[in-house]
C-alpha cells in the first residue's frame, strides 16, 4: 500500500505502469530513444512487468494508490520509473511477467478478489476457463477508460490497453483476448470501425466478443442505427458512461452471456475433431431429417461428398428396395417417441448400389423435451454382398505399346521381370484407351526395380478380367487390403545390370552400411552463421532492378534460377521466397510481418553451405519454385487448402537445410554424429526437419510461427516434416506406388466412365492430401531432368561433382566407396543421367503428370533424355560444362 507506481510511456501511444519495489524513487525519467526498452515506431514496448495500471489513475474501489499525470506529460515520450527482477502491485503482491516482447501492459490485481479459473460445464463436458482477458482499445485516457479499466479490476479480469490500431492488432495477436472494448466516440484519432474489420480478419477473433463505446445521443438527435456497427464486426453497443459500477455490469453480462456461450462453441471443436476422425459412419439430421452433418467415414461409405448431402431432406435421396415396406415407418414410430433405434438397414451409394447397415439412430433431446436432432452411427455389415462396395482399383487392359506418346519409347529397352501387360490383354474387353490424353496406369508398374507387392497387384489386377464375379469381387477385397500395408520396398540388383544404374540406384535406395573395423570417421559440420551478422536484404517491392526483372518470370517453369543465383551472389533463397511467399499470402496467414519472414528466409540461407556443388540454397530455392509451380496447376490447387500450400512452401525451403553434400549411406559408413543421432535411418532428412524448427523458434526475430494459433502450428509443423520426410529415396517406390493406387487409379477410372466405384473426390480425403503433398515435394526436389536442356546440363554437372567429392573422400579416409562408378576419372556422366532417368525420374513423373497436366516438363524430359542417349551412343565419357559462377 506504501508502494509508489512508476509509469512508462512508449512512442506507439501503448502505456505502461509498474510498480517496483527495489526503488524509492517514483519518478527517475529517462528519454524513451535510450536503453534497452526504446520502444520500435508502431510495436509494443517490452517492459518486465506484465501487470500494471495505467497512468492518472484515482484510487478506484479495491483503494489502489491515487496516481496523477498531467495530460502534457503523457503526450511528452518521457518515460519514469526503475526496473527490477521484481515487480509487484501496489499491494505488494507479484506480478506475472510478459511472455513476449510485444506484449500489452496487464492489469494489475489490486481487488481483494482472488482470481482463478472458472470450471464450465457443456453436456458430459467438464472444461476449465481461464481468467478473461480484455483489451481497451482508447487513444487517450479519459473518464470512459478509467470506468473499464476498474471495471476489469473489479472483476478479476486481465486488462491490456492500446492506442493505436497497430499496436492493438499486435496484441491481440499475442493474448487473443475473450472481449475487446473500442472507442467509437470520435473519429479524429482512428476510425474505430475499420479497427474492428481488422481485428475480424483474423483467425483469433471468431470467438471474441467485441464492444463498441458510442456518444450518447444528444435530445434533438433520434438514436443511431445499430446496424452500421454490426457490419463492421461489432456484437453489442455500450453508450457512453463512466460510472464503473455501469462498466462493471456490462462486462459481466458480457461474460455470462456472449463469452461463456463463445467458450462453448470452441469446446465444441474438439468434439467434431473426433468425428471428424471417428472411424463409423455418422450422419447428423434435424428434427424434420435435414441432413446437418457428415464425416469423412461417411462421405467414404456412401461416395457422396458432403457438399452433395447438407441441406438435403433424407426423402430426397434414393432409397434401396432390399427394405421391409414397413421398416422406414417402424423407425420413425421409434425415433419420435425419443427412443433409440438400431437394427440392420440397406441403403443405397451414389453409385446406385445398396448396401448393408447396422445402424443406431439416437434421438437428441433439447430444452423442454423437445427432439433437436438425429444422430446416425452405420456400420457395413460384414457379409459377401458387401465385398462389392468396397472400392475397386481400377483394372487396365490392353498393350498400350502403340499408344504411348514418342517421349516415353526409350523406355522399351527395360527388362520386365513379368509380362504383365501380355497378361492382362488376353481375354480383354476394356475399351479402347485410344483417345486417353494419358498413358495408362498399368504402365506405371511395368519397371525392372519393382516391389513383390506391385507385381501381386498387377497380377491379381490380370486375373481379374476373366474370373467369375464372386471371385473378383473376392480379389478387390484383397486388392484393398495390400493397398494399405507397408510392402512397397523394392528388389534391388541383378548382376546383369548395367553398373552405372546399380550404384546409383544401391547409393541412393540403401544406407550404404558397410563398416571397417576401427575406422570411425566423425562428419565435423559447417559452423552455422548467425543472421544476426548479415546484411538485412531488402523488402521485396525496392529490389534491384536486375533481380526485380528476374523474379517478373518466376512463375514460368523456364525461369533461370543460376542467373538470380549469379545476381544475388549465390543469395538467391531469400529474394525468390519473399517473392513466392507473397505471391501465396504466407505472411497473412502465419499473422507474421513481412520483416520476420525476412529474416527467417535469411536465417535458412545462412545454413545452407555455399560450398557444396549441389546441395546449396540455390538447390534450396529450384525446389520452391518448383513446388511453386506445381501449386499452381489446377488440379493440385483443387486438392489442397492454404495450410497445405503454406506447408509445402516452406517444407521446399528448409528440404537440405545444413546438406553436408555427402550422402546417407556415407554418413552411416563415416559412423558421423548424425548418423548416430538418427540411428542410421532418414539420417540428413531428419536433421534437416529438426534444424529448421530449432533455427525458427529460437529467436522471435525470426520465428514465423509465433502467432499462429497452437493447433495449426501442430498441423502445420506434421505436414513439414512428412514432406520433407518423404524426399528421403529409400521410400521412392512405396511413395509412387501408393500415389499411382489412390489418386490416379481412380480418377483414370473416372474420366473413361468406367463402373469403378472409387470416389472421385477422393483426392480431397486428409491421407490422399499427404500422399499428393509427398509426391509434389518428391517431383520438385529431382525436376532437374525436367528443366530446359541448358539448366539440366547444369544440375547433371552440380550432382556429379558432388557425387566425385565424396568418392575422392571415402578413398582418402579408407571408407567404403558406396557409388564406385562415380570416379571423376572414369564417370560417364551422360550413362549416370539415363539411369537416374530411367529408374526415377519417368515413372515418377509420368504419374505426376496424369494428376497434373505438366505437358512442357514432359517434352523437357524427352528431350533430354534424347540429348543424353546422344552423347552416350557416341561414347562421350564427360561432358564440359560451364564452370561454375
Amino acid at each position: 500500500m506504501g508502494c509508489a507506481p512508476s509509469i512508462h510511456v512508449s512512442q506507439s501511444g501503448v502505456i505502461y505502469c509498474r510498480d517496483s519495489d527495489e526503488s524509492n524513487s517514483p519518478r527517475q525519467t529517462s528519454s524513451l530513444s535510450q536503453g534497452p526498452t526504446a520502444p520500435l515506431h508502431g510495436l509494443f514496448v517490452q517492459t518486465d512487468a506484465a501487470d500494471a495500471m495505467p497512468p492518472s489513475r484515482a484510487a478506484g474501489p479495491s483503494g489502489a494508490v491515487r496516481v496523477r499525470r498531467s495530460r502534457a506529460e503523457l503526450g511528452s515520450g518521457s518515460s519514469t520509473g526503475s526496473s527490477g527482477p521484481a515487480v509487484t502491485t501496489c499491494r505488494g503482491r507479484r506480478r506475472h511477467c510478459c511472455s513476449s516482447a510485444e506484449a500489452e501492459t496487464q492489469t494489475s490485481y489490486t481487488s481483494v478478489k482472488q482470481v482463478s479459473s472458472a470450471e464450465v460445464r457443456i453436456g458430459p463436458m467438464r472444461l476449465t476457463q481461464d481468467p478473461i482477458q480484455v483489451l481497451l482499445i482508447f487513444a487517450k485516457e479519459d473518464s470512459q477508460s478509467d470506468g473499464f479499466w476498474w471495471a476489469c479490476d473489479r472483476a478479476g479480469y486481465r486488462c491490456n490497453i492500446a492506442r493505436t490500431p497497430e499496436s492493438a492488432l499486435e496484441c491481440f495477436l499475442d493474448k487473443h483476448h475473450e472481449i475487446i472494448v473500442i472507442d467509437h466516440r470520435q473519429t479524429r484519432n482512428f476510425d474505430a470501425e475499420a479497427v474492428c474489420r481488422s481485428i475480424r480478419a483474423t483467425n483469433p477473433s471468431e470467438h471474441t466478443v467485441i464492444l463498441a463505446v458510442v456518444s450518447q445521443a444528444s435530445d434533438d438527435h433520434e438514436e443511431a442505427s445499430v446496424l452500421p456497427l454490426l457490419h463492421a464486426g461489432f456484437n453489442r453497443r455500450f453508450m457512453e458512461n463512466s460510472s464503473i459500477i455501469a462498466c462493471y455490469n456490462e462486462l459481466i453480462q458480457i461474460e455470462h452471456g456472449e463469452v461463456r456461450s463463445q467458450f462453448k462453441l470452441r469446446a465444441c471443436n474438439s468434439v467434431f475433431t473426433a468425428l471428424d476422425h471417428c472411424h463409423e459412419a455418422i450422419e447428423i439430421t434435424s428434427d424434420d431429417h435435414v441432413i446437418q452433418y457428415v464425416n469423412p467415414a461417411f462421405e467414404r461409405m456412401m461416395g457422396y461428398h458432403k457438399g452433395e448431402l447438407l441441406g438435403k431432406e433424407l426423402a430426397d435421396l434414393p432409397k434401396s428396395d432390399k427394405n421391409r415396406a414397413d421398416l422406414l415407418d417402424t423407425i420413425n414410430t421409434c425415433i419420435k417417441k425419443g427412443k433409440e433405434w438400431q437394427g440392420v438397414y440397406y441403403a443405397r451409394r451414389k453409385s446406385g448400389d445398396s448396401i448393408q447397415q447396422h445402424v443406431k439412430i439416437t434421438p437428441v433431446i433439447g430444452q423442454g423435451g423437445k427432439i433437436r436432432h438425429f444422430v446416425s452411427l452405420k456400420k457395413l455389415c460384414c457379409t459377401t454382398d458387401n465385398n462389392k462396395q468396397i472400392h475397386r482399383i481400377h483394372r487396365d487392359s490392353g498393350d498400350n505399346s502403340q499408344t504411348e506418346p514418342p517421349s516415353f519409347r526409350h523406355k522399351s529397352r527395360r527388362k520386365e521381370s513379368i509380362d504383365v501387360k501380355s497378361i492382362s490383354s488376353r481375354g480383354s474387353d476394356a475399351p479402347s484407351l485410344q483417345n486417353r490424353r494419358y498413358p495408362s496406369m498399368a504402365r506405371i508398374h511395368s519397371m525392372t526395380i519393382e516391389a513383390p507387392i506391385t507385381k501381386v497387384i498387377n497380377i491379381i489386377n490380370a486375373a481379374q478380367e476373366n474370373s467369375p464375379v464372386t471371385v473378383a469381387e473376392a480379389l478387390d477385397r484383397v486388392l484393398e487390403i495390400l493397398r494399405t500395408t507397408e510392402l512397397y520396398s523394392p528388389q534391388l540388383g541383378t548382376k546383369d545390370e548395367d553398373p552405372h544404374t546399380s550404384d546409383l540406384v544401391g547409393g541412393l535406395m540403401t544406407d550404404g552400411l558397410r563398416r571397417l573395423s576401427g575406422n570411425e570417421y566423425v562428419f565435423t559440420k559447417n559452423v552455422h552463421q548467425s543472421h544476426s551478422h548479415l546484411a538485412m536484404p531488402i523488402t521485396i517491392n525496392d529490389v534491384p532492378t536486375s533481380i526485380a526483372q528476374l523474379l517478373d518470370n518466376e512463375e514460368s517453369w523456364d525461369f533461370n534460377i543460376f542467373e538470380l543465383e549469379a545476381v544475388t551472389h549465390k543469395r538467391p533463397l531469400v529474394y525468390l521466397g519473399l517473392k513466392v511467399f507473397s505471391r501465396f499470402g504466407v505472411c497473412e496467414f502465419l499473422n507474421c510481418t513481412e520483416t520476420t519472414l525476412r529474416a527467417w528466409l535469411q536465417v535458412i540461407e545462412a545454413n545452407y553451405h555455399s560450398s557444396n556443388a549441389y546441395h546449396n540454397s540455390t538447390h534450396a530455392a529450384d525446389v520452391l519454385h518448383a513446388t511453386a509451380f506445381f501449386l499452381g496447376k489446377e488440379r493440385v490447387k483443387g486438392s489442397l487448402d492454404q495450410l497445405d500450400e503454406v506447408a509445402a512452401l516452406i517444407a521446399a525451403t528448409v528440404h537440405d537445410v545444413d546438406h553436408p553434400g555427402r550422402t546417407n549411406s556415407f554418413l552411416c559408413n563415416a559412423g558421423s554424429e548424425l548418423a548416430v543421432l538418427y540411428n542410421d535411418t532418414a539420417v540428413l532428412e531428419s536433421h534437416h526437419t529438426a534444424l529448421a524448427f530449432q533455427l525458427t523458434v529460437k529467436d522471435t526475430k525470426c520465428n514465423i510461427f509465433k502467432n499462429i494459433d497452437r493447433n495449426h502450428y501442430r498441423t502445420l509443423r506434421q505436414a513439414i516434416i512428412d514432406m520433407v520426410l518423404a524426399t528421403e529415396m529409400t521410400k521412392h517406390f512405396e511413395h509412387v506406388n501408393k500415389f499411382v493406387n489412390s489418386i490416379n487409379k481412380p480418377l483414370a477410372a473416372e474420366s473413361e466412365g468406367s463402373d469403378c466405384e472409387c470416389n472421385p473426390t477422393g483426392k480431397n480425403f486428409p491421407e490422399n492430401q499427404i500422399l499428393i503433398k509427398r509426391m509434389m515435394i518428391k517431383c520438385a526436389d529431382v525436376a532437374n531432368p525436367c528443366r530446359p536442356l541448358d539448366l539440366c546440363i547444369e544440375w547433371a554437372g552440380r550432382i556429379s561433382e558432388e557425387y566425385f567429392a565424396q568418392t575422392d573422400e571415402e578413398k582418402r579416409q579408407g571408407l567404403p566407396v558406396v557409388m564406385p562408378v562415380f570416379d571423376r576419372n572414369t564417370c560417364s556422366i551422360p550413362k549416370s543421367q539415363i539411369s537416374f532417368i530411367d529408374y526415377f525420374i519417368t515413372d515418377m513423373f509420368d504419374a505426376w503428370d496424369a494428376f497434373a497436366h505438366l505437358p512442357a516438363l514432359m517434352q523437357h524430359l524427352a528431350d533430354n533424355y534424347k540429348h543424353w542417349k546422344t552423347l552416350d551412343d557416341l561414347k562421350c565419357k564427360s561432358l564440359r560444362l560451364p564452370s561454375e559462377s
